[in-house]
């Protein structure tokens, strides 16, 4: 029972617990960070602290970052955060050795940000076309990468809430029976899909889907032989698809692929180029960007509201949205 605290309710208690032990001061810069890192977790969808890993604490440093801190508050803030999941830790609210796992960058040395891009999503599309096409791994990247769904979103998918003859799916949210979306009825909405996705989807019905249902009695679009994956399953299939060894056979880190620590789906998010759902769902709304669509329909399609696509979603360069400027005043030469 304690282990399903919210990220909110956990903050609370260690705040509570360290205001008579620490300054004023390093209990304000506290507050303020941990008041940073419960937003984070709402917009991830985190809803228990014990679903924190390794992976979620890099991307909380990403999303700082992006939010234009310098390193010097960066550094600051994930010191404040290895304190907060060792205290976790101490109340067995979290895997042991979480903290101590973390990796935090020296503020002198030059920050880097990387994200996957729409080269490196083809790429992957290409392996699995070939080598794993109708796969659980095919379906869940072709949905994620074209819709820029959330991981709760992708999950909650049903069987019944596929459309193969109008090509949508339809996103429906179902507390009662254990698919909450992180936007309750406001995320309730169609998505159209491109042709080649259905095709995929389709065959994965037809070769590899396991005719079972779920502890509610649901028939999940997606599926393992038990019912429906955890959303720590499908975390785990997108990191483990998007290193490189995976997809292209080479390490660009200059490890020994047999030898590697990340050479297995337990630890593949121990890869420095894997990236987790959220960093995928980042890269697709940016990439639809790119691509020139509205923001109002990409918001309408991903269930992002403008102002957080803007703040936390849209990580074009300045030189992209100057191309993509010229292309749509027709200037470009």
């Amino acid at each position: 029972m304690t282990r399903n605290i919210s990220p909110q309710g956990a903050a609370d208690r260690y705040l509570k617990e360290r205001k008579p032990e620490i300054a004023e001061s390093t209990y304000h810069n506290h507050k303020y960070t941990l008041n940073a890192f419960v937003e984070w977790t709402e917009e991830v969808d985190i809803e228990a602290v014990s679903e924190l890993d390794g992976m979620y604490l890099h991307e909380f440093k990403l999303y700082r970052r992006e939010q234009g801190i310098n390193e010097v508050t960066l550094y600051g803030n994930l010191c404040t955060i290895r304190v907060f999941v060792r205290w976790l830790q101490s109340m067995e609210l979290v895997d042991e050795g979480l903290a101590e796992g973390m990796m935090i960058p020296d503020p002198d040395d030059d920050a880097r940000d990387e994200m996957i891009t729409e080269e490196t999503a083809e790429k992957i599309l290409n392996y699995l076309d070939k080598f794993e096409y109708g796969t659980r791994s095919h379906a869940l990247f072709a949905v994620l990468w074209t819709t820029g769904f959330r991981i709760g979103t992708v999950r909650s998918l049903d069987l019944d809430d596929y459309y193969p003859e109008d090509h949508y799916i339809e996103v429906v949210h179902r507390p009662e029976s254990g698919t909450p979306l992180k936007n309750k009825v406001e995320a309730n909405r169609e998505v159209n899909l491109h042709t080649w996705v259905c095709e995929i989807l389709d065959d994965y019905f037809e070769m590899h889907r396991h005719n079972v249902t779920d502890d509610h009695g649901r028939k999940p679009l997606l599926t393992t032989s038990q019912g429906r994956p955890a959303r720590s399953t499908l975390r785990q299939q997108i990191a483990g698809l998007t290193r490189p060894c995976h997809y292209t056979g080479d390490c660009p880190h200059g490890r020994t692929i047999p030898d590697c620590e990340a050479n297995s789906y337990k630890y593949a998010q121990r890869c420095p180029s894997s990236v987790s759902p959220h960093s995928l769902r980042r890269a697709a709304i940016t990439n639809w960007l790119n691509e020139g669509h509205r923001k109002e329909l990409i918001g309408d399609r991903m269930n992002v509201s403008p102002k957080t696509l803007d703040k936390h979603y849209d990580a074009r360069t300045k030189g992209e949205k100057r191309e993509l400027r010229r292309e749509q005043f027709e200037l470009k030469k």
